[in-house]
């Protein structure tokens, strides 16, 4: 008996119990088709067109996935609308950067946290965007229409992105909105997605970063929590309700549907379900794509992050106004570095291995079955193996060139001004184009010094580039790591030394000085420049090495795929995650990770009291929360306690951070910023029994704005449900 079919076989009993986890992102348009019945059994009392209608504002009107401007697309967050004047309430770590970057030593927000008590008082933030879907609709065989079996990958992705760029022209033209068609099920069926795009998102809110982020690295990815992960924006429109550049003259957008927000709280065994913009996943891998993932991609990132982290950590320790600068990177860093450790800790205790071959071989037997499946999937397990075992040492390059060569800073802004640069070199320019080059190398120079210090990236070159010399086969070393072994005989310290003396830019009054008067003989000879492009041009050598190997892997997961769907046709099937909104659901539910251990559902206040370490470490405790909890003034959020985090067993990963916790009646009951280390393999294998999403409970989000921040003005725009 496999674990697998064990797990199984528990799934099916507590189902009869009705306690039981669902896997699954469900496409918001399959709802009535998939799902609907089953959330009307578990508790839900709205209808799938209460979600998601082309034809009406629903829920999912009000949910956000949160962007960069360039790459919208890439909800790195979630969020959802909270009042009818645009409020958006997402986690605290996704506001973090926004948090950071108008904090100073005058105005420290991470410490002291923010609120405007007026809109006049709410901060810009270039660059962030607010996507909000209209529609979808599967546009598969008209993508298929131009496909067939005899293309190479190369041209098959070729007739995808045409035809696709037709579909969203079409979709798109004379309309407010952008759209983009993205693959589901590798591949094998394609969506067209239009959202609109508001690109004026301003901070409204965020509790200090002791309260934001209490527990830090040490309680992140683990149960219990007792974390305020929460920050607000708002998003303004044009005056006429059209997504706009920030103005003064913008208005707060008019949602077509927002959240009332429950103070009457959750109990075990509630139902929950949860919409957002989850990144990636990949449940379709085979054993071979997940021992990449174990030995090449979660070790290396783990083993040089940590190298990084203790770079970073020393020189914020060092200075106030380091610690504020790289307080969103080391965060950022901390994240996925303590995610790759526990995901292949879970991995192996769950035994995940052993449940992909398991599947491997119940394909096989399916394929080997009926000639006319192996004439199709014959090979397809076979060409995966070889595929793999041909990229090995390519992937154990590429993946140090992203974690180390790419971990110091310096040099990829150099490579990324370089361009422009040599624009201000052209004799053939005019003064008046020098001009905006110039200002816009200016412009470059001071958002990325603003948050640049000079001994801390030094530093990591000396470590990192060290790394990579040593990890990584001489056969595929950059030119820049060869010139460093000879010239310097491997001393990466003394290298890093000289970069940081010579190069101009390693800081911002030297690169200003160098526009004054640009030199592109100089510029080809500065150590920061050289190790930027000896770095993009061994990703394009990687790239041109695996070229063929890639087509290959990709073919065989496609076909893979398409063939686990024609081996259970009757199976309700959800696409891996890619950034699209989604919905899961689920329950809130305590659990027993292991022998002897049980975890209730729900964390209160009292637990922060519990939990309190020194000022500045990961458990500081504000002095004014003290007071506030001395004083047990909770009502009416509370009565003798106050809730913090609650958990739910849906299925989330990465980017579903800041999404709505949505209760049977289609209120706000919390949102999601975590996971439980014990199903950190979910993003492979989902694990129906131990899989939990932690949760901030509205009630002490409403709470924390109402009595700590005594921000009246947001507790009186939201429809509160007491």
């Amino acid at each position: 008996l496999t674990m697998k079919k064990l797990g199984v076989i528990i799934f099916a009993l507590l189902s009869v119990m009705g306690a039981k986890a669902d896997e699954g992102m469900w496409l918001l348009s399959k709802l009535k088709q998939q799902n609907i019945e089953k959330m009307q059994q578990m508790g839900f009392k709205l209808t799938a067109e209460d979600i998601y209608d082309v034809n009406k504002p629903g829920i999912k009107d009000a949910i956000v996935g949160l962007g960069r401007a360039g790459q919208p697309f890439r909800h790195f967050c979630s969020g959802e609308i909270i009042s009818p004047n645009g409020l958006l309430l997402t986690n605290h770590h996704c506001g973090f950067n926004a948090i950071q970057s108008h904090s100073s030593l005058e105005h420290n927000y991470l410490e002291n946290g923010f609120w405007a008590y007026d809109t006049k008082d709410e901060l810009a933030n270039p660059g962030i965007t607010a996507s909000i879907l209209d529609r979808m609709e599967d546009v598969t065989d008209r993508v298929n229409a131009v496909l067939n079996d005899r293309m190479s990958e190369s041209e098959r992705n070729a007739a995808i992105d045409s035809i696709s760029a037709i579909i969203v022209k079409e979709a798109t033209e004379n309309t407010v909105l952008s759209g983009q068609v993205q693959p589901m099920f590798e591949g094998n069926q394609f969506f067209l997605f239009l959202y609109t795009i508001y690109k004026d998102v301003r901070l409204v809110g965020a509790p200090p970063q002791c309260m934001g982020k209490f527990g830090g690295d040490t309680d992140n990815w683990m149960w219990p929590r007792h974390t305020a992960d929460f920050s607000m924006f708002r998003i303004y429109t044009a005056p006429d309700g059209s997504p706009a550049e920030y103005s003064k003259d913008n208005v707060p957008l008019k949602p077509k549907h927002f959240l009332p927000v429950s103070a009457q709280g959750v109990k075990d065994g509630d139902f929950a379900m949860i919409l957002g913009f989850p990144g990636s996943t990949d449940r379709y891998t085979t054993s071979y794509g997940l021992e990449n993932t174990m030995d090449v991609t979660n070790d290396i990132r783990y083993q040089v992050r940590t190298v990084k982290l203790g770079v970073m950590r020393e020189g914020m320790e060092k200075d106030p106004k380091t610690r504020i600068q790289y307080a969103s990177k080391y965060a950022s860093c901390a994240n996925y570095w303590k995610y790759s450790f526990e995901q292949n800790k879970a991995l192996k205790q769950l035994n995940t291995m052993g449940n992909k071959q398991a599947i491997e071989k119940q394909f096989e037997a399916w394929v080997e079955a009926e000639p006319a499946r192996k004439a199709v999937y014959g090979s397809v397990l076979s060409d995966l193996k070889q595929g793999y075992a041909d990229m090995k040492n390519y992937a154990v390059a590429m993946t140090y060139v992203q974690e180390a060569l790419a971990g110091p800073e310096a040099h990829l802004f150099a490579y990324r001004s370089g361009g422009l640069i040599e624009r201000l070199c052209d004799k053939g320019e005019s003064s008046e184009e020098k001009a905006e080059i110039k200002e816009e190398l200016q412009r470059m120079g001071k958002a990325f010094y603003k948050d640049f210090n000079s001994e801390v990236d030094a530093n990591l070159f000396a470590t990192l580039f060290k790394v990579y010399s040593d990890k990584v086969g001489v056969d595929l070393h950059p030119e820049l790591i060869h010139w460093v072994n000879k010239k310097y005989k491997g001393d990466y310290a003394r290298f890093a030394a000289d970069l940081k003396k010579t190069s101009f830019f390693m800081d911002e009054a030297s690169f200003n000085a160098f526009l004054e008067k640009p030199d592109c003989k100089k510029l080809d000879k500065d150590l920061a420049y050289r190790a930027g492009k000896s770095c993009f041009e061994m990703i394009l050598k990687l790239g041109a090495y695996t070229r063929d190997i890639q087509e290959k892997i990709v073919k065989g997961d496609r076909l893979f795929v398409r063939g686990l769907m024609e081996m259970e046709p009757e199976k309700a099937w959800a696409p891996n995650a890619n950034s699209t909104l989604r919905l899961t659901y689920g329950k809130v539910g305590s659990y027993k990770p292991r022998d002897a251990v049980f975890y209730d559902y729900y964390t209160t206040l009292n637990g922060v009291m519990e939990k309190e370490g020194p000022k500045g470490g990961e458990f500081e405790v504000p002095q004014r929360l003290k007071e506030l909890y001395a004083k047990k003034d909770f009502a009416p959020y509370g009565t003798d306690y106050l809730n913090v985090n609650f958990i739910t067993d849906n299925d989330i990963t990465g980017g579903n951070s800041g999404s709505g916790v949505i209760n049977a009646e289609g209120y706000l009951i919390g949102t999601a910023f975590d996971g439980n280390s014990e199903a950190m393999s979910g993003d492979i294998d989902f694990e129906e029994n131990l899989q939990r999403c932690i949760n901030l409970d509205t009630r002490y989000m409403l709470w924390i704005v109402d009595k700590y921040a005594g921000a009246k003005n947001l507790i009186n725009e939201m429809t509160i449900i007491k």
